[in-house]
């Protein structure tokens, strides 16, 4: 079989035997042609697909990856569990060592409560909230995401009217929208679903502001509500506590995942004393919940949190990348607009509704060997070094340079043109 073909053999495989030959947010239909659905293996930084390109990886799996691809450290305490025990009639003490460790932590937490996926973690908080109220509606911000179950999955179908009720929606920073919603849950208001940061796809990325999140957290506690931060993504990329602790914002029930075992697969939902008699009161469970390999390479990730300057290390090369990107995309006269913080960007161009220029840039980057999206923010892991970022500066140059080149002739994006 010849190399160019092994990705488009595997889906058409894919597509005898898996709904829609792709599911889910990995699937690559809303994505340039270029881009491979299938990978091989990856590596710190690098990722390879099936046909043997290379890329610089900054998808980083969605966000999972933290300390790079396969990091020895996680590997080996998880693979030295799983030789041990890993999903066994009951859980071991690591358990109780990584609720602990997370405890630690994250300033507003006093107990974890493990899970498998972000959705679980997101769930498992509404529900808390609700059992620990008696109330029933949740204000959310326009367009977040907090995974995919039937209360809160983006695309509806397979849902009724029934699995979304009870629920008000506001505007992501801005008090007075929250207010108003807050005002319209009456007494019925259970808990304040929040982004810590505005990371719609397809949108400018939006930092919060400190009025916004003490409103969230001042309304709370006025009528006995709890808050609640969805940390999936960004839990421990942008701070080593919660990011509304950071604001004077803490929430009263956190959900996080993604990187805490570096890939493995692992959530938590985090709370304090107040959300605890409504954690307690809830059943959630699963029967890989409580697994251990995962847990001893979360471990090893808290340690990391704790003890190294993992954190200063992403804003330093998440800097040196927005600067040197922001400094050819003004030599090459593109209006280039960057947003979200520096360890999880979003890359976007002005005037480019239907994405056409981003896609074609995107391509280019590709075959730069540069592993980057168009509409979904980015993150940038600790195994990346200044090597890394001229690598990706240098096909940017050269991607700038072509975007320019076909800007006049691009053709509409038929892959978005419906769905935008």
């Amino acid at each position: 079989m010849a190399a160019e073909t092994v990705d488009s053999a595997w889906r058409q495989r894919a597509q005898r035997v898996l709904p829609g030959g792709m599911y889910g947010h990995l699937s690559t239909k809303l994505l340039p042609e270029s881009y491979p659905q299938f990978f091989s293996r990856a590596a710190g930084v690098n990722i390879w697909d099936v046909n043997g390109n290379a890329y610089i990886d900054y998808m980083c799996a969605f966000g999972p990856n933290l300390l790079g691809y396969g990091d020895a450290e996680v590997d080996e305490a998880y693979i030295k569990q799983l030789k041990l025990g890993d999903t066994m009639t009951g859980p071991t003490p690591l358990l109780v060592e990584l609720a602990e460790a997370m405890v630690a932590q994250v300033s507003h937490a006093e107990w974890a409560l493990f899970c498998k996926n972000g959705t679980d973690a997101t769930t498992a908080a509404v529900m808390s909230a609700r059992a620990g109220t008696g109330r029933s509606t949740i204000l959310r911000a326009r367009g977040a995401y907090h995974g995919t179950s039937p209360w809160c999955t983006p695309m509806t179908a397979g849902t009724t009217d029934g699995d979304r009720s009870n629920q008000i929606f506001y505007d992501f920073n801005d008090p007075a929208s929250l207010r108003l919603a807050a005002d319209s849950a009456g007494t019925d208001l259970a808990a304040i679903v929040a982004s810590p940061i505005n990371q719609h796809a397809f949108l400018t990325q939006q930092m919060p502001t400190v009025e916004y999140a003490l409103e969230a957290r001042r309304i709370c506690t006025e009528r006995s509500a709890l808050l609640i931060t969805d940390e999936v993504r960004t839990g421990f990329r942008c701070s080593r506590d919660g990011t509304w602790d950071d604001l004077g914002a803490p929430p009263d029930l956190s959900a996080w995942g993604k990187v805490i075992a570096n890939g493995h697969c692992i959530s938590v939902l985090l709370g304090n004393a107040k959300a605890r008699a409504g954690a307690e009161a809830i059943f959630v469970t699963g029967s890989f919940w409580y697994s251990a390999a995962s847990m001893a390479a979360a471990l090893v990730v808290m340690r990391r949190i704790r003890d190294t300057a993992y954190l200063e290390h992403l804003e330093k090369i998440g800097s040196m990348l927005r600067t040197g990107l922001g400094e050819l995309a003004s030599r090459h006269g593109i209006d280039f607009e960057q947003s979200g913080p520096v360890s999880m960007p979003l890359w976007k161009f002005k005037d480019d509704p239907d994405l056409r220029a981003g896609f074609f840039w995107c391509s280019e980057m590709l075959r730069g060997g540069i592993y980057t999206h168009p509409w979904h923010n980015m993150f940038i892991n600790a195994a990346m070094t200044e090597t890394h970022v001229e690598a990706t500066l240098k096909s940017a140059d050269s991607a700038f340079r072509e975007l320019n080149a076909a800007r006049s002739h691009l053709p509409a994006n038929l892959r978005l043109s419906a769905f935008l």
